[in-house]
């Protein structure tokens, strides 16, 4: 037996703190007989829908408190003509769109749909240029909008309301994709149009349990909508406290196993932190790079860190979308420099990473927000400098910056492997050197 699916009101219950949902007035709409198409038993099909499910619509929009955090919710009733997006569906959504900006409410869809209303016919498809009209203008606004995807999320809902969210949550055994069920090649592999297999491809942040849903809701809510840090801070260096006598022994140091990673440093700077996954363009690399947003006293900073390893596209073009969302909504980026340089195999020239460091650049010279960085470990080549802030770069003792790494400088310039030491000197890659020559702004201290 199919398990039911949670009504619009099972899902705003589910989420809004108790007592705390006040629904909006709607607009009023008189389409004639049938709707605007004059669809023969249209009218007898919306009252059916209405009798079911006790709504005069596919959407219920209102205000609420979501672990204490006011915020818009606009959730699609399923049971409602499948929770389709006709003209009223329209009204009712650019209200609530326009009540959140005159508010500064953040926005939170629920979505449940399986796309645009036949009955309808092309009035309903062009709802969709409106959805996009008022989320724009809500982005533009400096507004959070944080989606939950529901099952089933397809066709126009999803590559609105869903895929064009700041951030994208989806409940476990959601169907997910621009195609339904019934559209789909008869050898579509079914699970390709899974929650999960979204967050694979970088589409959703994150599978989040419906008994979490509030809390975690409540925890993006206060991050987002929360105040935000002037800037961002400087982390105490955590490794080795003095500084390294030669070149290459910067290299040795920076490339020790058990030096401190990222992980390390974001647990250090922040009390809460929660991470946004994927590119939007098809991938991932989370054993690359970690972004999100934490708490640093009390306020928000986002975070971008790489890991110490070769970060792929996917990484750069995660960053980017961190960094431009941060901007968007006024608040300032840390961002952790530690890599060995950019991914140069074949899959990663394939993937445009070249495109990706470019954007990444781009968003970081184009930031109005304050951007601080700290080197923390290996810092390889352009893969490096594309997250580094200019004029606000630190580097932590057990650290280095190189143009190249002094291997492949010496194969470069055909010196043999006895010279690579010297090498590294020549290029003077110690964090002293960095400061020296004017790289860096300054080398951290530890804790203390």
């Amino acid at each position: 037996m199919t398990e039911r699916r949670p009504s619009a009101r099972e899902t705003i219950a589910l989420v809004a703190d108790d007592s705390s949902f006040t629904e909006l007035p709607y607009p009023a709409r008189d389409s004639g007989p049938d709707g605007p198409l004059g669809w023969q038993g249209y009218d007898a099909s919306r009252a059916r829908a209405a009798e079911r499910t006790g709504e005069e619509e596919s959407v219920i929009c209102g205000t609420a408190s979501v672990a204490g955090t006011r915020a818009m919710l606009l959730a699609f009733e399923f049971g409602f003509l499948g929770g389709s997006l006709g003209r009223r569906t329209g009204d009712r959504l650019e209200s609530a769109y326009a009540h959140a900006r005159a508010h500064r409410l953040p926005v939170v869809p629920l979505v449940a749909t399986g796309g645009s209303r036949m009955q309808e016919g092309m009035f309903a498809l062009t709802q969709l240029q409106r959805v996009a009209r008022q989320s724009t203008l809500t982005r533009e606004a400096g507004l959070a909008q944080i989606a939950v995807l529901r099952d089933p999320t397809t066709g126009g809902g999803w590559a609105t309301l869903g895929a064009g969210a700041d951030v994208t949550l989806a409940l476990p055994g959601a169907q997910v994709g621009f195609a339904g069920s019934r559209v789909r090649p008869p050898d579509a592999d079914p699970t390709a149009y899974t929650a999960q297999a979204q967050v694979a491809a970088g589409a959703v942040d994150a599978i989040v349990r419906p008994q979490e849903l509030r809390a975690e809701l409540g925890r993006w809510l206060r991050l987002l909508a929360g105040p935000p840090a002037q800037e961002a801070p400087v982390p105490h260096a955590l490794g080795a406290p003095d500084l390294p006598a030669i070149g290459w022994e910067a290299v040795r140091r920076a490339r020790a196993p058990r030096r401190p990673r990222a992980g390390a440093y974001l647990d250090a700077c922040f009390t809460t932190r929660v991470t946004i996954s994927g590119d939007r363009c098809g991938g991932t690399d989370p054993e690359g790079i970690l972004c999100g947003f934490g708490t640093h006293d009390g306020r928000t900073v986002a975070y971008a860190a790489q890991t110490g390893t070769a970060t792929r596209p996917a990484g750069y073009r995660t960053a980017t979308r961190l960094i431009r969302l941060a901007d968007r909504l006024g608040i300032p980026v840390l961002t952790l420099v530690d890599t060995p340089g950019a991914a140069n195999d074949a899959d990663a020239e394939r993937q445009g990473v070249g495109a990706a460091i470019a954007e990444l650049f781009a968003a970081v010279a184009g930031a109005r927000v304050p951007i601080t960085t700290l080197v923390i470990g290996e810092g390889g080549s352009g893969g490096a400098l594309a997250l580094a802030a200019p004029g606000n770069t630190w580097a932590t003792p057990d650290s280095y910056f190189s143009v190249i790494a002094p291997e492949l400088a010496a194969a470069i310039l055909k010196r043999g492997a006895a010279e690579v030491e010297a090498t590294a000197d020549q290029l003077r890659i110690r964090p002293q050197d960095l400061v020296e020559l004017g790289v860096i702004r300054g080398v951290v201290g530890g804790r203390g």
